[in-house]
């Protein structure tokens, strides 16, 4: 099975510490699971982790947080060289993709030197769920705010553009994303941005946002947008996720 329609769940969340792992998976990759219709069976993930440069550490603590989870989880590897013989097919069979975050300007530029872009296009268009967080959740849209060119937060605007929007993460935990995004959003480097708190998703349905949702108590979503020379922001409440044991 497959989401009715194309759908995106843009987080800066979904990871927790496990009771007997590393990492566990937390609601948020629950939730894009369930948006994905995935009953009856062990749902099928595939993980990415371009963005920490495939780091095997990361991929074998996410085959186990996927273990304990229930789901079966493939990793797609793009070092030293694609770790599947036929990318497209690969991540087409899935449920859900799950992108790690990390560097979200050298995710871009190695995704475009495989098709892996033009292979998410197809996998979005045809009911998988595409989700992630921080790059992963940055990849999705027009562009952001990434610490991806050194300590100093910059612009990022050649994004995949699936969302046309800019996307702030990390809005509560990093106190320079919040001012810049007003930034580029008043000087029209950015179009209307929808951030996130971290422990906060945003669905969207096609490229219209459904709903804003939290694994965390008391964290927000925000609009924020042009309004002459400067920019406005708008909180959204998000519904809290059902718990998962701890």
């Amino acid at each position: 099975m497959t989401a009715p329609e194309p759908t995106i769940v843009a987080t800066s969340g979904g990871h927790r510490a496990g009771g007997r792992t590393m990492v566990a998976f937390d609601a948020l990759v629950h939730h894009a699971v369930e948006l994905s219709g995935a009953h009856g069976r062990r749902p099928r993930v595939l993980y990415v982790g371009t963005a920490i440069g495939d780091a095997e550490h990361f991929t074998a603590r996410m085959t186990e947080a996927a273990r304990v989870a229930g789901f079966d989880l493939t990793p797609l590897h793009l070092f030293p060289m694609p770790n599947v013989e036929d990318i497209e097919e690969t991540v087409l069979a899935q449920d859900v993709v799950w992108v790690m975050g990390g560097s979200v300007a050298n995710l871009l530029a190695v995704w475009r030197v495989h098709g892996v872009d033009r292979v998410m296009r197809r996998a979005w268009e045809a009911g998988v769920v595409l989700s992630g967080v921080s790059a992963g959740s940055l990849c999705w849209f027009r562009g952001g705010a990434t610490d991806s060119f050194g300590p100093e937060l910059r612009p990022i605007t050649n994004a995949l553009d699936f969302l046309p929007y800019g996307n702030g993460v990390h809005y509560d935990v990093d106190p320079g994303r919040r001012p810049l995004i007003h930034r580029l959003v008043a000087d029209g480097t950015l179009p209307t941005a929808h951030c996130t708190d971290d422990g906060v998703g945003l669905v969207y349905r096609g490229t219209e946002l459904a709903e804003a949702v939290t694994e965390v108590p008391g964290k927000g979503a925000y609009v924020v947008v042009r309004d002459g020379d400067t920019a406005a922001e708008e909180r959204i409440e998000p519904r809290a996720l059902p718990g998962l044991p701890r």
